[in-house]
């Protein structure tokens, strides 16, 4: 039978529908791109927003209705976080939440079997263990991700995901070792580690986050090896003092921010102030001399004021981001900020929203400008339409150049000569 995923949401459902595809292959399933050619659907869902959840129930009920004889399976973030709404989504013929997808080929047979709809959503419980099988493979050419934590206990003020993901756990080391020598094999040159709270690795099991990194270093044909987003306290000096060890580790870090301003990250019971956290950007520029520092940032939380936001904006001036993925708040059933009082109207977050994308924009322009000149290492990922190529350099900058030849996967120094307002421009050398 053949099997459609979509796949909702971050770099860890990325993962995961790998697991499952694989997972599904050992069973004897074939993964097909097409809708028409598909038995089955598989919905890997995020709801991490109200907004999230309106997509998935979309996507649920657009394929039943366009595809009535498929069988249509809901899995991942939503069904786990809100098992009543995703049974109450019938046109889903199996649902599973994401610590059971392990169980998707056994709910396959029980549903082919008795054709009776299978709900089958357990909660996270404290003290499980990591779960999952180790990937051979991914959707991309060069670039494979590779997730190496689950679940957070941060319990941030707006956020369902602990309540989605359960407790911080870590997948042993030595799989991970594992999996990126199985990965390098297969052809991947660079690795993205994921998780759910990334830096949080090691808080179950006592095993180091930098030797985690360390360990997804050792393979010969791994080049590069990318971190996903990283919590601010979880960077000690400690860490980053063992991270710039490794030369293959990318001068790239997402630091999550959310707001520039004390009084908004504490109501956002968030674990760090505005003054720690710049210390922290100006000691990673101090270690990694040439990295680029991005970040995520909210507006219009509970109770910011336009004083409040003000400060958040000087503050991301201040720093001097490279990139920031701006967006509105969005309140969140099941989470302890959807309660707190002055909840800011729409249209004062989008107009919010629309200051700090300028200044976003801003500061990634001038990024940009500073590249030109600079002679860079680009791992190759594709030709695109017009005849270039493209890639990213360590520091995730994106680059076009022009080259007779240059294969996906290869590492190539290129000059950059321009930039297009998206992308630096260069020729290869």
């Amino acid at each position: 039978m053949n099997v459609k995923f979509y796949t909702l949401g971050c770099k860890v459902n990325q993962y995961e529908t790998q697991e499952l595809t694989e997972l599904l292959q050992r069973n004897g399933y074939t993964i097909t791109p097409q809708d028409e050619n598909a038995d089955i659907f598989v919905v890997n869902s995020c709801t991490v927003t109200a907004e999230s959840d309106r997509k998935t129930r979309q996507t649920v009920r657009r394929l039943k209705r366009n595809f009535p004889q498929s069988t249509v399976v809901l899995t991942g973030c939503m069904p786990q976080a809100f098992p009543a709404s995703a049974q109450s989504l019938t046109a889903a013929d199996i649902v599973i939440g994401n610590k059971n997808n392990i169980l998707l080929p056994q709910q396959l047979s029980e549903f082919f079997s008795t054709r009776e709809r299978v709900f089958s959503v357990s909660q996270h419980q404290s003290s499980e263990p990591f779960l999952g099988d180790l990937i051979t493979n991914f959707n991309e050419r060069t670039r494979a991700n590779l997730k190496i934590e689950d679940g957070c206990d941060r319990f941030c003020a707006y956020c369902i995901i602990p309540t989605a993901r359960g407790r911080v756990r870590s997948k042993p080391i030595a799989d991970i070792q594992k999996e990126a020598q199985v990965l390098s094999d297969t052809g991947f040159r660079e690795l993205v580690l994921v998780g759910i709270n990334l830096s949080a690795y090691g808080k179950d099991s006592g095993e180091k986050f930098a030797d985690a990194v360390k360990a997804a270093c050792t393979p010969k044909g791994i080049l590069r090896v990318r971190l996903g987003s990283l919590e601010p306290d979880h960077m000690t000096d400690e860490v980053i003092e063992a991270l710039a060890k490794l030369p293959k580790l990318c001068g790239q870090f997402h630091i999550s921010l959310q707001s520039g301003c004390d009084r908004t990250l504490k109501r956002m019971s968030r674990h760090y102030t505005a003054k720690e956290y710049l210390t922290l950007t100006e000691k990673l520029r101090t270690a990694f001399p040439d990295c680029t520092l991005t970040t995520d940032m909210m507006v219009g939380f509970a109770g910011e004021t336009d004083a409040d936001f003000k400060e958040s904006v000087d503050f991301a001036e201040k720093v001097g981001f490279e990139k920031i993925h701006v967006f509105p708040y969005s309140v969140r059933q099941g989470t302890r900020a959807a309660s707190f009082a002055g909840q800011i109207e729409k249209h004062v977050k989008e107009e919010r929203a629309a200051v700090l994308l300028d200044t976003a924009k801003r500061l990634r322009t001038a990024f940009l400008q500073r590249q030109i000149g600079r002679t860079v290492e680009v791992l190759c990922e594709q030709k695109t339409e017009n005849g270039q190529h493209f890639g990213y350099t360590a520091n995730y900058t994106p680059v076009l150049f022009s080259a007779e030849h240059c294969h996906a996967g290869a590492l190539v120094r290129v000059k950059i000569t321009e930039t297009d307002g998206e992308n630096a421009i260069g020729k290869i050398l």
